[in-house]
C-alpha cells in the first residue's frame, strides 16, 4: 500500500512566503501598468497637441498656397518617423487633417469624415486614440495619434516586468528558507529531547523562551503529568491487590497442605488426595502469580532510593546460577557458564536479579529433563552480551514480541506459569539500560534470549 505523504509545515511557510512575494508583485504590475497606460495616454496627448500646433505653423506659411499644404504635411511626417527610428522605436501611426475654411486641403483617409469637426469632438477612431485640433485664420488642423500603450502586454514586456521577480527568487527564498529552518530549531530541539527519553521518562520538559512554543510545552507537560499519575495509581494498585493476596493465599495454602497430609486412609479411590493435589497446585500457582505481579511492579520502580551500584556481570551470573540451581536439579537440567574477561557495570542490582532469575526460571522451565541451559556472557568494558540459550520447544518468529506481553503465553504450552515473566525480564532490562530479544537456539533446538546492555539507566516515575 502506497503512504500518503505527509505535509510540510516547513513547505508551508515556503509556499506562504511565495505566494505573499507573488501577489505583492501583482499588486505592483497592476499599478505599474495602471499607471503607465494613464500616464503614456496624457504623454501621447501633450505630444500630440505639440505636432498639431507645428503642423499648423508650418501650414500658415503657405497659406495662400494651398496646393503646397500636401508637400508640407508629408515632410513633418518623413521628420517625425525619422525621429523614432533614431530613437529606436517604431513610429505609431497618425492622421493629419488639414482645412482651410470648410475644405479638406489635405488628410483625406478611409474612414475619416472630410467634413470639418467641432472643436470638442472625440477621436472618431476609439479609444486607443487621441485627438487634437488647433485654428489659425481659416486653417484648422486636426491630429490623431494612436497611443502606444500595446508594449506593455507584449512578450518584450512581459519580460521587462516578470525579470525582476526571476533574479529576486535566489535572494528572497533562500534567505527565507534559512530563516525558517532557523526558526523550527526550538521545536526540533524539543522533538528531540522527547525522543531520547525512555517509556518510563515522564519528568516535565524545559520551559521555553518562546510564547509559540510555551503552550505546547504545557500542554505535554500536562499529558505526561495525567500519565504519572494514573501510572502512580495503577502501580499502587498493582501492589497493594498482591499484598491483600499474598497473605491469604499463604494461608489457604498451608491448610490445603495440612489437610492433605490429613486425609482419611479409606478414601476411596485416592479421590481426594486427588482434589487435595489440585488444590495445592492451584494456590501455587496462584501464589506465584502474585509475586510475578509485586516483582513486576518492583522491576520498574526504584523505589524512591538510588539502588546503582557496579555490578562484576560474571560473578553476578555465577551467583544466579547458583539460586537457580535446585530448580535445575529437580528437572534434571544442567546449568552451564561461559565467560571471560571483564564487565563491570553500573547497574540496579534488585532489577537486576528479576530480570536473570525470570529468564534462568524460563529457560530450566521449557527444557526438556536432562537437558541444558547454557548462559554466555560476551564483551568487556560497557560493551556486554549475555545470552541465556536452553534446548526447549522455541518460539516462533511472529511470536518473538507478543510473549513479552503481559500475561500472554504461547498456545500449546503445558507447562505452568502466569505470561509475566518475560514482561518482567523486559521491564527490569529497560531499567538497567538494557535490551532483551529472541533469537533462534543452536542447531534449529530451543530458544536464546540475548540481553544486550550499554544504554543508558532509566528513571521511573
Amino acid at each position: 500500500m502506497k503512504l500518503k505523504r505527509q505535509p510540510s509545515l516547513f513547505g508551508r511557510v515556503l509556499l506562504a512566503f511565495l505566494a505573499v512575494m507573488l501577489i505583492i508583485w501583482l499588486a505592483t504590475l497592476a499599478r505599474t501598468v495602471y499607471e503607465t497606460t494613464v500616464t503614456q495616454r496624457r504623454i501621447a496627448a501633450i505630444e500630440n497637441r505639440g505636432w498639431t500646433q507645428q503642423i499648423l505653423l508650418n501650414m500658415r506659411s503657405v497659406d495662400d498656397h494651398p496646393e503646397q499644404m500636401p508637400r508640407i504635411g508629408q515632410q513633418i511626417e518623413v521628420l517625425r518617423q525619422d525621429m523614432f527610428k533614431d530613437m529606436g522605436f517604431d513610429p505609431p501611426p497618425v492622421h493629419v487633417q488639414v482645412w482651410k475654411g470648410a475644405q479638406l486641403v489635405f488628410g483625406a483617409a478611409p474612414g475619416l469624415s472630410s467634413d470639418l469637426p467641432q472643436p470638442d469632438a472625440a477621436s472618431p477612431l476609439g479609444d486607443d486614440w487621441v485627438s487634437s485640433m488647433e485654428r489659425g485664420g481659416d486653417l484648422t488642423v486636426r491630429r490623431l495619434a494612436k497611443v502606444n500603450g500595446g508594449w506593455i502586454f507584449s512578450t518584450s514586456g512581459a519580460a521587462y516586468y516578470l525579470t525582476p521577480l526571476l533574479y529576486s527568487f535566489p535572494f528572497l527564498l533562500l534567505p527565507a528558507w534559512f530563516l525558517v529552518k532557523a526558526g523550527l530549531r526550538p521545536l526540533r530541539a524539543m522533538v528531540g529531547d522527547i525522543e531520547a527519553r525512555g517509556a518510563a521518562d515522564l519528568r516535565p520538559l524545559a520551559a521555553t523562551p518562546y510564547v509559540e512554543l510555551s503552550p505546547l510545552a504545557e500542554a505535554i507537560n500536562g499529558l505526561m503529568q495525567r500519565l504519572k499519575l494514573r501510572q502512580q495509581s495503577e502501580k499502587a494498585f498493582l501492589a497493594d491487590a498482591a499484598h491483600e493476596l499474598k497473605t491469604p493465599l499463604s494461608v489457604i495454602q498451608m491448610n490445603a497442605h495440612l489437610l492433605l497430609s490429613r486425609l482419611p486412609a479409606d478414601d476411596e479411590g485416592g479421590r481426594l488426595q486427588e482434589a487435595g493435589r489440585g488444590l495445592q497446585q492451584g494456590v501455587a500457582r496462584a501464589a506465584h502469580a502474585v509475586h510475578q505481579l509485586l516483582a513486576l511492579e518492583r522491576a520498574g520502580s526504584d523505589g524512591g532510593s538510588p539502588l546503582v551500584e557496579d555490578v562484576d556481570l560474571l560473578r553476578f551470573l555465577r551467583e544466579r546460577l547458583a539460586a537457580a540451581a535446585p530448580a535445575g536439579w529437580e528437572r534434571g537440567v544442567e546449568l552451564e557458564l561461559q565467560g571471560e574477561g571483564s564487565c563491570v557495570l553500573p547497574l540496579h542490582r534488585e532489577s537486576l536479579e528479576a530480570l536473570f532469575d525470570n529468564l534462568f526460571d524460563n529457560a530450566i522451565k521449557y527444557s526438556p529433563p536432562q537437558g541444558r541451559v547454557l548462559v554466555a556472557l560476551h564483551g568487556s568494558g560497557r560493551d556486554c552480551r549475555c545470552t541465556v540459550q536452553d534446548e526447549g520447544p522455541g518460539i516462533a518468529p511472529a511470536l518473538r514480541e507478543k510473549v513479552f506481553e503481559r500475561f500472554y503465553r504461547v498456545p500449546g504450552q503445558s507447562q505452568g506459569g502466569s505470561g509475566l515473566g518475560l514482561a518482567i525480564a523486559r521491564q527490569a532490562a529497560a531499567r538497567n539500560g538494557a535490551s532483551v530479544v529472541i533469537e533462534d537456539g543452536a542447531g534449529d533446538t530451543g530458544a536464546t534470549l540475548v540481553v544486550r546492555f550499554g544504554g543508558a539507566l532509566t528513571t521511573p516515575c
